[in-house]
């Protein structure tokens, strides 16, 4: 007989690792502010788009030095605007650690046909061996690998005396991680994820090396209008400075700025990875004493803050084939969805089967605290009718 349900829900299931949970006391009603009806080029959309990148650079202490532009596309536009922007001078080597990594990989060698790309890859929950990265050349790589809940475990592997540069997507460590921005030439991120903002636009930040490169050389390639942040052999500067590609969306806008309004009243970037690294810890202690639940990254250098990858390892699940696991994680998630307890949190489709919950700031720890024994229940419940 199952035992029965636990007495304590979360109050918000926001779970999912993209788009992620909006701040707890976000509200619809709080967009009244948005510069909605106006052509995006207009003196108040333009000084809102520069107040969203600069409130931006403020909290996470981006240097004065690197530029900022809004682009199209979230995270995955501003990625594929620097790789078809800044490659092609030098060699490539690039990290592939998760989904995204190997896309990323995918897209130099069959898109930009580069024929001097190594691919430093690792499976899922593990970290290419970073003594290898050559440095010498440019790299490519994912600070966490979102899909793979995995992260490179700090940034004295970037060398000092660097002449490739290094090209970071960093959409699930903003916010969660203080980045070194010195040592990255070009970084992205999105406002869907630790932001808690919503999807389709994405940051790019510039440094001096990434800017001077852009300024004296020119693809050989031609390059989509979307990923276009050079004009005539120089960088766009107005992109840099509240202007747009193409017209974004305002309402976005509006409410990206009440997500860093939140944010500030939770200590910054300092307060922010606070909470992540004690929701993460809430479920590390969970995970270390479970029967049915592991960490998909063994190593606990390779965890980030967030989210939290799990695979399912124990007595209780080691005689199931990875057919059996995949539909016991589809289960657990569906049924929880189904009591409104966790949404979204079987794991990505390309990862090895278990569950992925994301901990960064925007979700509250009393709701973390509470999930543990709904996913106890909700294991016994399936393994039940299997």
């Amino acid at each position: 007989m199952t035992a029965p349900k636990p007495a304590v829900r979360p109050k918000r299931p926001y779970f999912a690792s993209g788009p992620c949970a909006k701040p707890p006391d976000w509200s619809a009603a709080a967009l009244s502010r948005a510069v909605v009806g106006r052509y995006h080029r207009s003196g108040p959309a333009r000084a809102r788009l520069r107040e969203v990148a600069e409130k931006t650079r403020a909290l996470l202490g981006i240097p004065a030095s690197h530029r900022i532009a809004i682009l199209p596309g979230s995270d995955t536009g501003a990625v594929e605007a620097a790789l078809w922007n800044l490659l092609g001078p030098r060699g490539v080597d690039i990290l592939a650690f998760d989904h995204f990594g190997h896309e990323w990989a995918r897209d130099v060698t069959d898109q930009l046909r580069l024929a001097d790309v190594r691919a430093l890859t690792a499976p899922y929950g593990e970290v290419p061996d970073l003594s290898r990265v050559d440095f010498g050349r440019d790299v490519v790589f994912a600070w966490t690998g979102t899909t793979a809940g995995t992260c490179v475990p700090r940034d004295d592997w970037i060398a000092g005396d660097r002449q490739g540069l290094t090209i970071c997507d960093a959409t699930s460590a903003v916010f969660a991680i203080d980045l070194p921005w010195a040592r990255l030439a070009a970084a992205t991120f999105s406002w869907q994820k630790a932001m808690g903002g919503e999807a389709q636009h994405g940051f790019l930040v510039l440094g001096p090396r990434a800017a001077e490169r852009l300024a004296g050389y020119t693809p050989a390639w031609p390059i989509p209008k979307l990923f276009r942040i050079a004009k005539d052999g120089r960088l766009d500067e107005p992109l840099f400075d509240g202007g747009v590609i193409n017209t974004p969306s305002l309402l976005c806008v509006e409410d990206a700025l009440l997500s860093l309004a939140w944010i500030e009243k939770q200590g910054g970037l300092k307060g922010m990875i606070a909470r992540a690294r004690a929701n993460r810890a809430l479920l590390d202690s969970w995970i270390e004493t479970s029967d049915w639940a592991g960490h998909l990254p063994r190593n606990a250098a390779f965890r980030p803050p967030t989210p939290v990858a799990m695979r399912f390892s124990g007595p209780r699940t080691e005689a199931m084939t990875d057919a059996d696991r995949r539909r016991l994680g589809a289960a657990i998630a569906a049924l929880l969805e189904a009591e409104a307890v966790a949404f979204d949190i079987d794991a990505y489709r390309a990862a090895p089967p278990g569950l992925r919950v994301w901990t960064g700031g925007t979700v509250a720890a009393e709701d973390v605290a509470a999930l543990p024994a709904w996913l106890d229940w909700a294991v016994a419940k399936v393994m039940s009718g299997l």
